[in-house]
């Protein structure tokens, strides 16, 4: 590793943390109440259901079996679920249809809860649902004190992001991430 490369990675560790500090200073926002539907049912759950046993939510959202960006991140979180599940509830929203939903996850081997949030103003209201059919894909994290619910941060997903491991990975190769893409099936 050269001087120049241990530097910056200093500067992006220290950027990191800048980054970090100011998500968490930052002012928690309010969130009302939604009934979103278990994937493979038409069975509705409450935003305040979702914690379980746990004061903190963290919400993956995802935009549907059609990503498959969407589904690389996902297919990461199963190999997680269970050290995330040990500090804090966890879920994956999805604007498909919970059958479908409930299909995609199974196809895939998820092991974590999938939740369609379908026909409801969930992925708007957190603003990862720009205009009709246009879904973005990241994550939000939410804590509950007694009914009261308010999002302390968010972050959007996207290729070279923290929230995948394989981007750093490739960024190690000559060439980088080149024209390479994620893909259902290899």
């Amino acid at each position: 590793m050269t001087p120049e490369i241990a530097r910056l990675e200093q500067e992006v560790v220290v950027a990191k943390k800048k980054l970090t500090d100011a998500i968490r200073a930052a002012q928690a926002q309010p969130v009302k109440q939604y009934t979103l539907r278990h994937a493979g049912s038409s069975a509705g759950v409450t935003l305040t259901e979702l914690f379980g046993g746990s004061n903190e939510l963290l919400v993956v959202h995802n935009m549907g079996r059609a990503c498959p960006y969407c589904t690389l991140w996902a297919d990461g979180f199963s190999s997680m679920y269970k050290h995330l599940a040990n500090r804090c509830a966890f879920v994956l929203t999805t604007p498909d249809e919970p059958a479908v939903a409930a299909a995609f996850a199974g196809a895939r081997g998820w092991t974590f809860p999938v939740i369609s949030h379908a026909g409801t103003t969930f992925a708007a209201d957190m603003g990862f649902h720009s205009k009709p059919g246009s879904f973005e894909p990241g994550i939000s994290a939410f804590y509950r004190d007694g009914n009261e619910i308010v999002r302390t941060g968010s972050r959007r997903f996207g290729p070279g992001d923290d929230f995948c491991a394989l981007w750093p990975m490739l960024d190690l190769l000559r060439n980088g991430v080149g024209a390479w893409e994620p893909k259902y099936h290899y």
